[in-house]
C-alpha cells in the first residue's frame, strides 16, 4: 500500500497532458488535444504495423521448417495477442492491425473528458481502463459490491498502448476486428465511424456510447 501511495504521488507530479494544455481556452484545448495525441497514436500504430510485418515475413517461410528465432518471435507475439494457434495466419492478421486515428481520439476525449478527468491527470488513464490486481485507484462512485479499480499508468502513451492492445485481443471487441479485417481484405480504409459502431461493450451506455463517439469523431 505504501508503494502505491508513493507511486501515485510521484506520478501526480508529471501526469496528464502537458501543463500548458490546461491553461488554454476550451476551444483551443480541443484543437490542441488532437495535436498532442496524434503523434502518440501514429507511433503506437507503427509499432503494431512492425509486429504485423514480422508475422507476415515469418508466414512467408516454410512453417514446418522455422528457425528457432522465428518460432520464438511468433510465440511471443501470439502470447501478447492471446492467439492459441501460432500457425493460424488469419488470426494474427485479424488481431494485429492499426486502430483508426479518429476513433482513438474520440474514445480518449470521451473517457478522459478531453484529458481533464481526475484519472487522466493523476493516473495518466485516458481510456477508462480498469484494473483487478488491487494496485489501481478506487473510483469515487464505485458500487458497493464492485472490485475494480482504475489502472495507473506511467504516461499517457502507456495508457494508449494498453488500450490498443485491448481492442486488438479482448473477446468483447471481436466484431471490431472481424469488420476491420473485411475492410483490409477489400483493400479499403476502415472508417472510424464503422469501428465505433462495434464498441457496444466498451461502456455500460452501449448504443448511447456509440452515438456519442460518432458525434465526436465528426469533430476531428
Amino acid at each position: 500500500m505504501k508503494k502505491l501511495v508513493l507511486f501515485l504521488f510521484l506520478t501526480s507530479l508529471f501526469a496528464g497532458l502537458p501543463s500548458y494544455y490546461y491553461k488554454l481556452p476550451l476551444k483551443k484545448q480541443r484543437q490542441e488535444f488532437k495535436k498532442i495525441l496524434t503523434p502518440m497514436i501514429e507511433r503506437e500504430n507503427q509499432k503494431i504495423l512492425n509486429e504485423r510485418e514480422q508475422v507476415l515475413k515469418i508466414f512467408n517461410k516454410n512453417l514446418f521448417m522455422l528457425d528457432k528465432e522465428s518460432l520464438i518471435t511468433l510465440t511471443k507475439i501470439a502470447k501478447k495477442y492471446k492467439i492459441k494457434d501460432i500457425y493460424n495466419k488469419k488470426e494474427f492478421l485479424k488481431k494485429i492491425n492499426t486502430i483508426p486515428e479518429k476513433l482513438v481520439l474520440a474514445q480518449a476525449a470521451v473517457e478522459s473528458s478531453w484529458g481533464k478527468s481526475y484519472f487522466a491527470i493523476v493516473a495518466n488513464n485516458l481510456f477508462g481502463q480498469w484494473d483487478y490486481s488491487g494496485r489501481g485507484m478506487i473510483p469515487r462512485n464505485r458500487d458497493e459490491n464492485a472490485t475494480h479499480t482504475i489502472r495507473v499508468f506511467r504516461s499517457p502513451e502507456d495508457s494508449l498502448a494498453v488500450y490498443m492492445r485491448n481492442l486488438n485481443r479482448n473477446p468483447a471487441y471481436k466484431k471490431f476486428r472481424e469488420l476491420r479485417h473485411k475492410y483490409w481484405e477489400q483493400n479499403k480504409t476502415f472508417p472510424a465511424e464503422v469501428g465505433a459502431s462495434t464498441l457496444l461493450k466498451y461502456s455500460q451506455l452501449r448504443e448511447e456510447y456509440v452515438e456519442i463517439l460518432k458525434n465526436i469523431i465528426k469533430q476531428f
